[in-house]
């Protein structure tokens, strides 16, 4: 290998190794490759083949339900960081273990973008593999909408680049099939869009106000035009419930605004932060990191705004909150869905989830000295958030918050893609190297 292996107490395994969720701690590999090349990313899928030692890719790190550690061997492909865009062509090159940090640095001189996520340590890979929505989407689409070709290693050591006429059935399964499951992806090429000005948002309301925002501001974001998403959430941290909207406006502060307007009416709320900013300084505005800590998430898709009745419900729900020790408490959200995102057919890309308004995610967090009994007390309790939304939305679950507990993930992720994505899982992989609990063709 040109990259390191680390075992064990070596310096820098545990920042090789270590689940984004501290939730999955338990899990801890026998080695780490930090690969410095793509030839050490054959050798390493090549080596675990011959000896049947399981392997699993990480980029950032970030998932959810911690699939990208494993208790084999982990390819850390943190150096596989180089991006490269051109604002003539529009196309954008990022090897497979860059971040959000490192495509942003290469798009902002040349003033284009596409859907991206908002923490900047998350990685460009599991992002576009998963789908990867953003304030962007209902503009720009998906971040797998984006995808024009992907390279990658298989389970046989072939590098294959893939795109709409090379591999096509593998490059659908990359758009939306979920990270890990048909190889290791070392590069993707993007087209990305011109950007300039935007406006961003973040009103606060008291969770008393949270019917009246609900019933307006669901009707706004769907009503919306493509280039505004909003974010519509509810959170606690023990201490009553606060309502915010934050979001993005590729246009004027004085167009979102008037957007705003029927809400504003509504119902008078406690902050108000509306103002033009140039398409930068509004992706740092919303760029959020998760808290330390452990945590939980679960989400379903709706076409239709929820009911009065369904907002009280979850307004009650948060007040009977388990409480705990991370500051991210627990939240119920609604993400603005559609536009561009719904423009795409159901089965075009592996990604099925084109008919919905909102994405509408559950979360619940813990700290470690919250103490076990904490652990089933929040499952528990976002179970039958979940339940309790459930008659109020479509069906689907989206695959990038991944939900470990999740039983019909099959169905819930991928809906009638499924069968599609086994059969070209059993093609390019037909023995399971890459394989985790919610692995296709589990």
């Amino acid at each position: 290998m040109t990259g390191r292996v680390l075992r064990p107490g070596d310096a820098g395994f545990h920042s090789s190794s270590a689940p984004f969720n501290k939730r999955h701690t338990r899990t801890t590999p026998a080695g780490v490759l930090a690969v410095a090349d793509v030839s050490d990313v054959r050798r390493a899928v090549e080596w675990a083949r011959r000896t049947g030692v399981p392997i699993v890719p990480r980029g950032g790190g970030h998932s959810y339900a911690g699939f990208s550690v494993n208790s084999g061997l982990v390819l850390d492909l943190r150096a596989l960081d180089a991006v490269t865009a051109d604002g003539s062509s529009g196309l954008v090159t990022a090897a497979g273990g860059a971040s959000m940090a490192a495509v942003y640095a290469a798009l902002e001189p040349e003033r284009i973008a596409f859907a991206l996520g908002n923490g900047a340590s998350v990685g460009i890979a599991g992002l576009t593999l998963g789908g990867g929505s953003a304030a962007t989407s209902r503009a720009f689409g998906l971040t797998a909408d984006a995808l024009v070709a992907t390279t990658l290693v298989t389970a046989d050591g072939d590098l294959l680049t893939c795109d709409a006429e090379h591999h096509a059935d593998l490059f659908w399964a990359c758009r939306g099939g979920g990270g890990g499951n048909f190889g290791v992806n070392v590069s993707f090429t993007y087209r990305a869009f011109p950007v300039s000005g935007a406006a961003t948002c973040l009103l606060l309301w008291d969770g008393a106000d949270a019917p009246e925002v609900f019933a307006v501001l669901q009707e706004v974001m769907r009503q919306a035009p493509e280039e505004c998403s909003l974010r519509l959430g509810l959170s606690t941290t023990g201490s009553g419930v606060t309502v915010s909207a934050v979001g993005m406006h590729l246009g004027t502060a004085a167009e979102l605004r008037e957007l705003l307007a029927p809400v504003l009416a509504a119902a008078a709320p406690l902050r108000a932060d509306i103002a033009d900013r140039t398409f930068w300084e509004a992706k740092d505005y919303l760029a959020h990191e998760t808290s330390e800590g452990a945590f939980a998430a679960t989400t379903h898709f709706a076409v239709d705004p929820l009911p009065p009745e369904a907002v009280a419900d979850v307004l009650a729900r948060l007040g009977r909150w388990p409480g705990g020790s991370n500051p991210d408490g627990g939240g119920f959200a609604l993400f603005g869905w559609g536009g561009a995102v719904n423009k795409v057919a159901p089965a075009d890309t592996a990604f099925p989830h084109r008919h919905a308004n909102y994405l509408v995610s559950m979360d619940t967090s813990w700290g470690e000295q919250d103490g076990p009994e904490a652990v089933p007390a929040h499952l528990r309790w976002l179970a039958e958030l979940r339940d309790s939304v459930a008659p109020h939305t479509a069906a689907g679950a989206y695959v990038n918050f991944t939900d470990p507990d999740l039983a019909d993930w099959r169905t819930a992720y991928y809906g009638d893609n499924y069968p599609r994505l086994v059969e070209i899982k059993r093609r390019v992989d037909p023995d399971r190297l890459f394989r985790f609990p919610q692995a296709i063709g589990s």
